[in-house]
């Protein structure tokens, strides 16, 4: 059996290898299960060992056991944050990343930080300090995973208003299951060692139900089983051949609950261990010039929470719904496609041959899933697929062909004045062309030029751009990378646009755009990529940054 002081050993040989930051998470089912407690010992034995080890952030709750037990570890100091008047205390990152500590414990990864604050949440807070090379051991319950807000309410009855994209956990590179019987938690709660004595009372009559917490427990052991699965699947398949079971959902403009659609679609392609993508139709009847700013704004917020959930979002412009989404299919390998409710269609229309866009798709289809979730509902619960294993400590080892390795210091281009979007592309193509040369360099603009035409991959409200297309001929995958300090010029405006990943794939070989795009995708993920890489004075500068970063 793995012992505590083991899974610590582990932890500690990991982060001796490390340039960056490693993650470790205490992932627990409610409070009060020993997520906090379990930190603090580890960063004792840490000690022990050597390692400089520093709390970055510890929350109490007025619990003496914990008060005690961080004794003896030093105890960075917090920044003063006034709001509505009141003076609150969050965690400075730049302190600690100042302060340098080898390990940094951190309470409470999910946290809300003060408005105001540098970062609007602490998990960003922890990217940031990761990416200064710092390894941090955090806490985090799996009530305020992104993609199980819906299941959390139809199941708890709560609303959770603290949540962090999945993806931070799934790139965690150690997970540590706190469990604890639901009789025990609730003893622990009767004795005082979660709220003061008169909050108990309303704690057991409300929230310490017993049906809630074992449905908590039992959301936990499946996100366990799930990561154990997924880290399995990706040491199995580096050498296999990509099936094309992407992962796909269909927003529109004024879906019912398009964020359901996309918490389903975003833990199935965890458990299918696929990329996925949020795709947008355009239709002419919704440019922005012609719907509404309420319509915008929902539109908007879906676009952003596919993002945080880690989709890679598409907006492509076409009158025909339901082709334009089966021609994305095909190009990007989709085997599942999830879509909500069709509204229903007038019994006249339907004498006339009316269908819906659900039965549309079906009727053209060949080879894919559709699950069609009821929007008009709650969200569906699927059994876990996991593989019955019961290890409660997951190690990550990704050693895996990083972007970088993909990229050479001569395809690097770097602007320090705003620059449009098209000459960026015409830039990078030629650059790329210098290198392989069955790459024409004008029949390659014009591909990708096109391709931005269905729809460009340059948002205005995102860092990075990624401009693709697949090209008949070439012999393997080129990659260009452009670096705009001041932002990009597009639609009289300036989007501050800093990193332009262009991707060209061989047209006989789909499948390696898919996992190209899948590379950048994760890349990008870490929020203060371009922050670490925004000084670069020259190429060989910012390709030894994002070597030093694995990206």
């Amino acid at each position: 059996m793995t012992t505590a002081e083991d899974r610590a050993n582990s932890f500690l040989r990991m982060i001796r290898r490390s340039r960056r930051g490693k993650l470790k998470i205490y992932l627990g089912y409610c409070a009060g299960v020993g997520k906090t407690y379990q930190m603090l010992q580890e960063g004792y034995r840490l000690m022990k060992e050597g390692v400089d080890v520093a709390i970055g952030l510890l929350e109490t709750h007025g619990r003496q056991d914990i008060v005690d037990l961080s004794q003896g570890i030093e105890v960075l100091p917090r920044i003063r944050q006034e709001y509505r008047g009141h003076v609150l205390e969050e965690m400075d990152v730049d302190a600690i990343i100042a302060r340098r500590p080898e390990v940094a414990l951190i309470d409470e990864l999910a946290h809300t930080n003060v408005p105001g604050t540098k970062n609007a949440k602490r998990y960003q807070d922890v990217q940031q300090i990761l990416a200064a090379g710092i390894h941090v051991i955090t806490t985090l319950n799996v009530q305020h995973l992104e993609s199980l807000y819906d299941t959390v309410e139809k199941t708890v009855h709560v609303k959770v208003r603290e949540r962090l994209p999945d993806s931070v956990v799934a790139e965690a590179d150690e997970i540590v299951n706190v469990d604890l019987t639901t009789n025990d938690l609730k003893e622990r709660l009767r004795e005082g060692k979660i709220y003061p004595a008169e909050r108990i009372e309303t704690a057991l009559s409300n929230f310490f139900q017993t049906s809630n917490l074992e449905n908590l427990r039992e959301l936990t052991l499946r996100e366990l089983a799930s990561q154990i699965d997924l880290r399995m699947r990706e040491g199995s398949q580096d050498d296999a051949e990509p099936t094309p079971d992407q992962v796909m959902v269909c927003l529109s403009s004024r879906g019912p609950n398009s964020e359901m659609l996309l918490r389903y679609a975003s833990r199935l392609a965890g458990r299918l261990n696929r990329n996925w993508y949020a795709v947008y139709v355009q239709t002419p009847s919704e440019e922005p010039t012609v719907i509404d700013a309420y319509t915008q704004r929902i539109l908007s917020g879906a676009l952003t929470l596919a993002k945080q959930l880690g989709a890679m979002v598409f907006t492509y412009k076409g009158e025909d719904i339901p082709d334009t989404i089966l021609r994305f299919a095909r190009e990007y390998r989709v085997g599942h496609i999830v879509i909500g409710h069709p509204g229903e269609i007038p019994f006249w229309k339907k004498l006339f041959g009316k269908k819906t866009l659900v039965e549309e798709l079906i009727r053209k289809a060949r080879g894919i899933t559709f699950v069609v979730l009821d929007t008009r509902g709650a969200e569906p619960t699927f059994a876990s697929e996991g593989n019955g294993r019961n290890e409660s400590s997951l190690q990550l080892r990704k050693e895996k062909v990083s972007l970088s390795d993909l990229i050479s210091s001569r395809r690097i281009v770097i602007w320090n004045q705003p620059v449009e979007k098209e000459y960026v592309i015409r830039t990078l193509v030629e650059v790329a062309a210098k290198d392989f040369e069955t790459c024409d360099a004008e029949d390659t603009i014009k591909a990708v030029l096109d391709r931005e035409k269905l729809g460009s991959t340059f948002f205005a409200n995102e860092a990075a751009a990624i401009p693709h297309a697949r090209i008949k001929g070439l012999s393997s995958p080129i990659i260009s990378l452009g670096l705009t300090k001041q932002g990009i010029l597009q639609d009289e405006a300036i989007s501050p646009i800093g990193l332009v990943f262009l991707i060209l794939t061989p047209a006989e070989i789909p499948s390696s755009q898919v996992e190209i795009l899948a590379l950048v995708s994760r890349a990008t993920k870490d929020g203060h990529l371009y922050d670490r890489v925004a000084e670069s004075d020259n190429p060989e500068e910012l390709l030894s940054i994002l070597r030093e970063l694995r990206v």
